[in-house]
This record gives C-alpha cells, sequence and structure tokens, in this order.
C-alpha cells in the first residue's frame, strides 16, 4: 500500500460575514450578569461575558441531575419517594411519601416542570442520599472539564458552595444534548406522566418560553432564585448549525437569548465550505492517461464561520488499473483553533488501465506437466 504524504496545503478565507466592521464584530449588549454563546460542535465562543465569573445557577442545576439519571438508571425503573426526598422547598411535580415513579417520569418533572421534589427523589434513588448525589455530580462534572463548578444538592436549592459558571455550563449543555433522550425531553412543550396511590396521570409544561417564541429553540433548562437572578440555558439549531446560550443573573433573559442567537447565526456563511482542486492531478505509472484528476467524495454539511483551514492529502502516484470514484487521498477541515471539524475522502475522477497486457501466468505445476509433454515428443 502507497504511503500518503502530505502534497499540498490550501489555507482559505472565507467571506467575512456582513456583521464585520473593519475586522470587528458589531457589538451587542445583554442584561446578564454572565453570558456565553458557543458553537455546540466546534465549541467555538462566538460572544462571551463574564464567562469565567462563579455564580449560583438555581434550576439549571436540574441539567446535570437529569444527564446523570438517563445515564446512571434504566429509565424505566420505578423509585420509591421517601420522606426525606418530598420534603423539600420550592417548585414541585406533587410527589408523596410512598409514590412509584420511573426514572424517566423524574426527569420530565425535572426538565418540564422543575420540580426539586423530583429532582430530590432522583438522587436518593441513584445514591441514597443528597450528600452521596452531591459527589457523583462533582466527579461526574470534573470529567467534562467543568473546573469552575461545585454541587451540594441536585435541584439547585441557595448554597453559597453551590455555583457553576456560564463557560462550564455550556460545557455540559453541549455534552447533555447529544443524549438523545435528554435532548427530545427538554424540547418537549407539555407531557404526562403517571404515579401516585393510586396511580394517576399528571400533566406538565415546559416552562421554556423560547420553545414556542424563538426559531430553532429546542431546550434546555429555566431556573430562579432570589439569590442567583433569572438563569437560562437554551439550544437553538438552525441551517445545520447548534448554539448554545447561557446566561446567568438576567433581568431579561428571554431577550437576551433572542439577540445572542440572531447575532450567532448571522457570523455563519449561507454556503457550505469550498475545496479548488483543479490543479491536483495524480501521476499514473505505465497507463493509459499520465495523471488522474480527484473531485470531494462529498460535500462537508457544516457552514462556514469566520477563518477555515484545510490540508489536502494524496497520493504520490498510482498504478493501474484505477476507477473512476477510487479513493485516492482525502482532504481535512480545521477550526480556528486547529481542531479537526471532518475529514472527507478524495476519489478519482477518472479511469486509466495499463499500457501493458500481462503474460499469462501458468501454474508450476502446469510448466511442468508442459516440459514433461514436450521431451516424450
Amino acid at each position: 500500500m502507497l504511503k500518503k504524504f502530505l502534497s499540498l496545503i490550501i489555507s482559505f478565507i472565507v467571506l467575512i460575514p456582513y456583521l464585520m466592521v473593519n475586522g470587528n464584530a458589531i457589538e451587542i449588549t445583554v442584561s446578564a450578569k454572565s453570558a456565553i454563546l458557543v458553537d455546540a460542535n466546534t465549541s467555538e465562543v462566538l460572544y462571551a461575558k463574564n464567562e469565567y465569573e462563579k455564580r449560583g445557577i438555581a434550576s439549571t442545576t436540574k441539567i446535570l441531575t437529569s444527564l446523570i439519571a438517563l445515564e446512571y438508571g434504566a429509565p424505566q425503573k420505578e423509585i420509591v419517594a421517601s420522606k426525606e426526598a418530598v420534603t423539600v422547598e420550592g417548585t414541585s411535580i406533587g410527589l408523596k411519601t410512598g409514590d412509584k415513579i420511573t426514572i424517566k417520569a423524574l426527569v420530565y418533572g425535572m426538565l418540564l416542570e422543575s420540580g426539586n421534589d423530583a429532582a430530590n427523589v432522583t438522587a436518593y434513588g441513584i445514591s441514597g442520599n443528597i450528600t452521596e448525589f452531591s459527589k457523583l455530580m462533582n466527579s461526574y462534572a470534573k470529567k467534562l472539564g467543568m473546573k469552575d463548578s461545585n454541587f451540594t444538592n441536585p435541584s439547585g436549592l441557595t448554597d453559597k458552595n453551590h455555583y457553576s459558571t456560564a463557560y462550564d455550563m455550556a460545557l455540559l449543555t453541549s455534552v447533555a444534548i447529544k443524549n438523545p433522550a435528554f435532548k427530545k425531553i427538554c424540547s418537549t412543550e407539555s407531557a404526562v406522566i403517571d404515579f401516585g396511590i393510586p396511580e394517576i396521570s399528571r400533566s406538565l409544561s415546559n416552562h421554556n418560553r423560547l420553545l414556542r417564541e424563538c426559531e430553532g429553540v429546542f431546550g434546555v433548562k429555566t431556573g430562579y432564585t432570589k439569590a442567583s437572578g433569572r438563569c437560562l440555558v437554551t439550544a437553538c439549531e438552525r441551517n445545520g448549525v447548534t448554539l448554545i446560550a447561557v446566561t446567568l443573573n438576567a433581568y431579561d433573559d428571554w431577550n437576551d437569548h433572542k439577540k445572542l442567537y440572531d447575532y450567532g447565526f448571522s457570523l455563519y456563511d449561507n454556503e457550505v465550505l469550498q475545496v479548488d482542486l483543479k490543479s491536483i492531478a495524480i501521476p499514473v505509472i505505465c497507463a493509459d492517461k499520465k495523471t488522474v484528476s480527484v473531485e470531494i467524495a462529498y460535500q462537508p454539511d457544516f457552514k462556514t464561520n469566520g477563518l477555515y483551514k484545510s490540508e489536502i492529502y494524496i497520493e504520490q502516484f498510482l498504478y493501474p488499473p484505477v476507477k473512476k470514484g477510487d479513493v485516492v487521498g482525502s482532504v481535512v477541515f480545521y477550526d480556528k483553533k486547529e481542531r479537526v471539524i471532518d475529514e472527507i475522502p478524495l476519489v478519482s475522477c477518472d479511469t486509466t488501465t495499463s499500457l501493458y497486457i500481462e503474460k499469462e501466468k501458468i501454474p508450476f505445476l502446469q510448466k511442468i506437466k508442459k516440459f514433461i509433454e514436450r521431451l516424450s515428443i
């Protein structure tokens, strides 16, 4: 197999978005004390304000609690609500001592109605008590790289030692929305769950107004306490691009997120990235064509945003036969931070055959047989 080599490097600059003036993006203002807007696929920060400042996060805490619940327990597993678990202040879905409820229903209760009782029952069901579950939360957060966060309870009740940052919450959310069950639940506007003695159906409504008011928004979680202020984490998808917005302690959070998304999506070019391969021709040894041209196997499905670089890797030379569509290299796309976005095969545009017809290969034993036959004549 031929070794591949770096034939050439093509660095290209896409058109600077029309909102860029003299190389500086038009500034936007938000009411939040801390805020961030990131690309969920590339982790690129598009807007930030005090993003590393530690703050209370109220019920957006339930993003982590829900993700742990879905990953550590079977969705249909039933948990029995204890008196300690349901004795909690704040919002509630109405759980009482002895109620049986599934983990899936608890997650609906947390992400839609923001039930503190649902969060507590989840913690007791998975870890036995709040203290042990908080340890699990912190361990999980560290694995995700949430360096400036600490959790002391599953619901987000006020505690000076319970905090996070806009950056860390965006990091958590980028992981959470990759979980299909989590994404489905947090994007649901209303649902019906069953629990109680006797078991009855209860209707839940999502507190996230942006599911109805902002194009493309599909989650994620609201939050409020007097100490933390209004907290909001959302995710939005438009034209194949997913952005995550986080605002902490914002008096106008709904409009903050609308502005962030309008700004963020305006930075993306509507055209997919193009790669110029016209000048590339790979030599073919002893063939009816001296070279073959190449083309990209398929167009990348991500959108442009600012400066990108691509590197093209091709075979140094080829041996015939070469068929149209044969893979002869690849093009690798990088983001601004030199991280690989995608790698797409390069294929031959041409078909070529050998100039020489190989002599028929005769098996060794057959050669001996023919030699003996000639001697006997």
